[in-house]
């Protein structure tokens, strides 16, 4: 059985992941820098259709090096499967770090070094590839979309469409405040993901798949969360990983150990030797 995998940065973008900055444009009181840098996933061979942009990596982004692989990541998966969209992409994070803290994102996201750094990957990935939409995930993400359209590089692709959606925890994070229940603030999500599906497959005109563009309902069905692909990710990861399941989390007795220790369980139901 042969396995498809991620062959990693050529040009242009090794240039990109081997000149990276790291705590001099991001303290370490607001981002995770001892986990290293996450830099994308998706197609990097110059035939990604479809440019989405996340906010900053997450516990199952730290141990598989690449972003939008948990909850979130099974979500936006979906969406585009719905689509037709199932290779032609690429991701690319608003932050390489995760944020550490509740402001850090809002804080630090105008600040200089970082904002160029991320605008020149909007350019390699805009420059090398013939990307016909693009989808921010949340607001942090449509901002810094919308602050690199005003760079000279920016300005030369504003006629893209633009699809700014909640991000896919919004649920999470919404009822998290007491403000809305889970179950309002998933229809709020869902709503939204609705309305955006029209103008993403009208300016997808070269999707991999016939685009059936059906419409969510008011909550995800497991059928909603589509497994990552394998191609995605680099070699030899086991297929777990890429499940709709939760396997990874921060965990401690107190903030520093949390923020140091990553636990990572092989789902019950995926383990080989239980089969």
């Amino acid at each position: 059985m042969t396995h498809p995998f991620c062959p990693g940065y050529p040009a242009p973008y090794a240039s990109l992941v081997s000149d990276y900055p790291e705590a001099e444009a991001y303290p370490a009181a607001d981002f995770r820098i001892e986990w290293g840098p996450i830099f994308h996933r998706g197609r990097l061979d110059g035939t990604a259709r479809l440019l989405l942009i996340g906010q900053d990596p997450a516990a199952e982004e730290g141990f598989t090096r690449r972003i939008l692989v948990g909850v979130a990541g099974q979500r936006t998966q979906g969406l585009m499967s719905r689509l037709g969209i199932t290779r032609s992409y690429v991701m690319v994070n608003t932050f390489l770090y995760s944020v550490a803290s509740q402001t850090g994102g809002a804080k630090h996201q105008k600040d200089p070094a970082i904002a160029a750094y991320r605008e020149q990957w909007l350019d390699t990935l805009t420059g090398h590839n013939q990307i016909q939409a693009v989808i921010t995930l949340g607001t942090l993400a449509a901002d810094a979309y919308t602050a690199w359209l005003v760079t000279p590089t920016g300005k030369k692709h504003k006629a893209l469409h633009h699809a700014a959606l909640l991000h896919p925890t919004y649920p999470e994070s919404a009822s998290a405040t007491g403000q809305t229940t889970l179950s309002a603030a998933t229809a709020k999500l869902l709503a939204n993901w609705n309305d955006a599906l029209p103008g993403l497959g009208a300016a997808l005109t070269h999707p991999d798949e016939p685009a059936p563009l059906t419409k969510y309902g008011n909550a995800f069905m497991p059928a909603d969360l589509t497994p990552i692909p394998e191609a995605d990710l680099p070699p030899g990861l086991p297929a777990w990983v890429r499940s709709p399941e939760v396997w990874a989390h921060r965990t401690g007795a107190n903030q520093d150990d949390k923020r140091a220790t990553l636990t990572v369980v092989v789902p019950a139901d995926l383990r080989p030797w239980t089969t």
